[in-house]
C-alpha cells in the first residue's frame, strides 16, 4: 500500500465478465461518455483508457474486452489484450455482479490473477439490485476464493459508493507525474470513439436481430470551419446479407434512427454540430479473417 504525500499516478485495469458493468464504471468515473454501454456481451472490443485527474492524482483506467473462453479468431484477440493488462498496471479491478453467484465466469477469471503480483480488489456492482442482507453472503463466498486487498460494494449506475472506491484505488497509486493533460479525458482518438459511438447504437437498436458480428469503419472526419459543421462519414460493417437489411430497415428507417442518436453523442463529444452519412457493408465472416480485423482496428501488435 502506497501513503505518499506527492502526486499520485497510476494504471487500474478493470476486468470482469462481459456485461457486468465495467463500461458504466468507467464512464461514471470519468463523467463522460467514452465506453460504449449495451445490454449486450462483449461489446468492449479494444483497450479504452479513461483518465481521471484530481489535485494530488491521475488515475488512469482501462476498460477490457470481457474475459471468456475464445470461440473465433476476434474472440482470441480480446482475450489477449484483457489478459496482457494484468501485467501492465498498478491495481486490478475486478468487477463482478451482485445478482449472480460465483460461477465458471469467475473461476476462470481468478486462475488468470494466480500468477499476477498486482493488488486485485474485488467490487461488487449493482448492490442497488439486491437486498443488503444478500450482500454479505456474496462478499463471503468471495473471501474464501481469492485473497483480494480490499472488497467494495458499489452500484456504478446509481453512483453508490464509487468514491470511496477511488479513495482506496489511491491508497494502492504509486508516485508518479501526472501523464495526461488534466482536461484529456481518453488517450483514444476521436475517430474510435466517434466508430464505438456508432456501433453502440446499431447494436442497441437491432437488439437480438444483430450479435456482435458488427464493426464501425470512418472513412472520413472533415471539418467546416467556415459552417463549424463537423463531416462524418462511416460504414457500418456486417457478415451477411441478412444482417444489412436490418441494419438499413425498412425504407432506411432503422439505418437513419441509428445515425440520429450517434449525432447526438458525437455532437457532445466534438462540441460542435455534426453532419454524419452511415453507409451498410457485407464483409463475410470477417471476425476471422485477420487482414480484415487489421483493417477495423483490432492490431493484436499494439497490445
Amino acid at each position: 500500500m502506497n501513503n505518499q504525500q506527492g502526486h499520485q499516478s497510476g494504471f487500474i485495469s478493470i476486468i470482469g465478465r462481459p456485461n457486468v458493468g465495467k463500461s458504466t464504471l468507467l464512464n461514471r468515473v470519468i463523467g463522460q461518455k467514452i465506453a460504449i454501454m449495451s445490454d449486450k456481451p462483449q461489446t468492449t472490443r479494444n483497450k479504452v483508457q479513461g483518465v481521471l485527474t484530481t489535485n494530488d492524482a491521475q488515475y488512469i483506467f482501462i476498460d477490457t474486452p470481457g474475459i471468456h473462453k475464445p470461440k473465433h479468431k476476434l474472440g482470441d484477440f480480446m482475450m489477449k489484450v484483457a489478459q496482457n493488462t494484468l501485467k501492465e498496471v498498478d491495481a486490478i479491478i475486478f468487477m463482478v455482479n451482485a445478482e449472480e453467484g460465483f460461477g465458471r465466469g469467475e473461476e476462470f477469471i481468478l486462475e488468470k490473477f494466480q500468477s499476477v503480483k498486482t493488488p486485485v480488489f474485488l467490487v461488487i456492482n449493482k448492490i442497488d439490485k439486491i437486498h443488503p442482507d444478500a450482500l454479505l453472503s456474496v462478499i463471503e463466498s468471495y473471501k474464501e476464493k481469492y485473497n483480494f486487498c480490499e472488497i467494495v460494494p458499489i452500484s456504478a449506475l446509481e453512483g453508490n459508493n464509487v468514491d470511496r472506491l477511488l479513495e482506496q484505488l489511491k491508497e494502492y497509486l504509486p508516485e508518479g507525474p501526472q501523464y495526461y493533460p488534466a482536461d484529456q479525458v481518453t488517450d483514444h482518438p476521436e475517430r474510435f470513439i466517434i466508430s464505438e459511438l456508432i456501433r453502440e447504437k446499431a447494436l442497441h437498436l437491432t437488439r437480438e436481430e444483430i450479435p456482435h458480428s458488427l464493426a464501425v469503419v470512418i472513412d472520413k472526419i472533415e471539418r467546416q470551419d467556415k459552417k463549424d459543421i463537423i463531416h462524418v462519414m462511416a460504414t457500418i460493417i456486417v457478415e451477411r446479407d441478412s444482417q444489412k437489411g436490418i441494419v438499413i430497415g425498412k425504407q432506411g428507417k432503422m439505418l437513419k434512427e441509428v445515425g440520429q442518436r450517434a449525432r447526438v453523442d458525437i455532437e457532445n463529444l466534438m462540441g460542435s454540430k455534426v453532419f454524419l452519412e452511415l453507409w451498410v457493408k457485407v464483409q463475410k465472416d470477417w471476425r476471422n479473417k485477420m487482414t480484415q480485423l487489421r483493417d477495423f482496428g483490432f492490431r493484436e501488435d499494439e497490445y
